[in-house]
């Protein structure tokens, strides 16, 4: 009797186990769900189970297919500040408390993205000031896997408060809290970001396979993510209890990121992304703008929300060593994404440290960012929202004049100085130091050593931290008006 009885628990548990009705990890207590769409929410029960969510008083139902997994969508929610309850109920119920209605934006990239409100700058005024409920904050772990995977982890959301938002992403918080202030509804970022971290990573499969530059890779994804056995001090190979290789993934390879921390993510409803990352792809000129459109468009085709808003951060300038114009061609890059389909960029040549990789002024990078999402995402009129960028190139004599978008309001120079950084080059391609000069919306350059120019660069350097701004006093982008790939610096820089 007394093993027909524990036999009977045994039952009974596993039976009870494989009835609850589950939810991925981006789901919790605390969360911001998407306004104005429908609204996606998925999870796992027994095969059949029929499943029904409820929120804010609309209802959805779905039955868990032969593989557990059950999906419904709740109709567009108006945002709301008020704290709901999502529930899910099947053969158990799972309820989400204190769940608001507003704007969701996933915040990813590398480490400048990564980075701290508690490492940016004034982080003492800004924690202290950082009591902000209607802001909520999930923190994805750093992971990789070798194939797709269905859930994240994750500590879960938090509550934007002075005990927490110190381990916020900072641009990402930044921008929200100005979303917050000129939207007046709550935001929930979503931070998928890890310090060091190459695009390749970052990118699903159907991003490489959409993009014919990157044939190379979307013909082998199935040697990716990279892989190699783990090995002890003294190198010799890991087991498993199995006796089989422990395998290690290269979290720089393709597929190894997106596999575990953004896969899982989608559906979840989100109005758009924010993108800093770049700089472990630093020498790769416009190949990076290959990757770039894979990325977005990857992203984007999974998601299955049309063209949504992506805002990205040019890279700041950095002394990384080597040649000195390799990051020039990442600005190139960077600059040429705007082509894509309501795409977004902050400008950062004027709130650098070229001694650290990592510039402290993240408010003013969200800042910028947010500038472009209030105006082309939530059509708020009488903002600037970009530096100026380059147009077109004219030429008499020795005069070269350039022409720029977004310097309607006029042209500066933010220092009150002489502009800096432009050089110019006669038809032998080797550029010199110019003098630059403000004529209403265009900048004219000239130099001594070039009679007749044919092309100007301006910031075409990793130092480079130039002072051309429009009146709103957003930087002009680094460019270049030539395609030369042999061109030569001459020796005299601008400073």
């Amino acid at each position: 009797m007394k093993n027909l009885f524990s036999a009977a628990l045994l039952a009974l548990s596993v039976l009870s186990t494989q009835a609850n009705v589950r939810l991925p990890a981006i789901f919790g207590d605390h969360m911001v769900l998407q306004r104005d769409q429908p609204v996606p929410v998925w999870g796992w029960a027994d095969a059949g189970e029929k499943v029904t969510v409820s929120f804010a008083g609309k209802t959805a139902t779905a039955t868990a297919g032969a593989d557990g997994r059950w999906s419904v969508k709740l109709p567009a929610l108006k945002a709301n500040s008020t704290a709901a309850t999502l529930a899910v109920e099947g053969k158990n119920k799972v309820e989400f408390e204190d769940v608001l209605v507003g704007e969701v934006w996933l915040c990813s990239g590398q480490s400048n993205m990564e980075w701290s409100v508690a490492a940016s700058k004034d982080k003492e005024k800004e924690i202290a000031a950082g009591n902000h409920p209607r802001i909520r904050h999930i923190k994805i772990q750093l992971t990789t896997a070798v194939e797709p995977q269905t859930d994240v982890k994750t500590a879960g959301w938090k509550l934007c408060a002075t005990n927490t938002v110190a381990s916020f992403t900072a641009v990402g918080y930044f921008f929200g809290r100005e979303l917050e202030k000129n939207l007046d509804v709550p935001i929930g970022l979503i931070g998928s970001n890890w310090g060091g971290t190459r695009i390749e990573p970052w990118t699903p499969p159907v991003g490489f396979q959409s993009v014919p530059a990157l044939k190379s890779i979307a013909d082998n994804l199935a040697n990716f993510p990279q892989r190699s056995p783990a090995k002890t001090k003294e190198g010799k190979e890991v087991l498993d209890k199995d006796g089989k290789p422990v395998m290690n993934i290269n979290n720089q390879s393709a597929l190894a990121i997106y596999n575990a921390m953004i896969h899982p993510l989608i559906p979840y409803a989100i109005r758009g992304a924010l993108w800093y990352q770049g700089e472990s792809n630093n020498g790769e000129g416009m190949l990076y703008f290959e990757k770039m459109k894979a990325l977005i468009g990857g992203w984007r085709t999974l998601w299955q929300q049309g063209d949504f808003p992506f805002g990205f951060v040019q890279l700041a300038p950095y002394k990384y060593g080597g040649n000195p114009e390799n990051l020039a061609g990442i600005w190139e890059a960077q600059t040429a994404s705007l082509s894509i389909a309501n795409t977004g960029m902050a400008v950062t040549t004027d709130i650098s440290t070229i001694g650290n990789i990592h510039p402290p002024d993240k408010q003013e990078v969200g800042h910028r960012l947010a500038l472009w999402a209030l105006t082309k995402t939530y059509g708020k009129t009488g903002l600037v929202y970009s530096g100026p960028l380059f147009d077109t190139l004219t030429v008499a004599g020795d005069k070269a004049t350039l022409k720029f978008k977004h310097a309607e309001g006029g042209l500066l120079a933010k220092d009150g100085k002489p502009l800096t950084w432009f050089t110019v080059a006669g038809a032998d391609k080797k550029f010199h130091a110019a003098a630059a000069t403000i004529e209403g919306n265009n900048v004219v350059v000239r130099s001594e050593m070039v009679a007749a120019p044919v092309a100007v660069r301006f910031g075409w350097n990793q130092l480079a931290e130039p002072n051309l701004a429009n009146k709103a006093g957003l930087p002009a982008s680094p460019f270049r008006t030539d395609k030369w790939t042999d061109a030569v610096m001459a020796e005299a820089q601008p400073k």
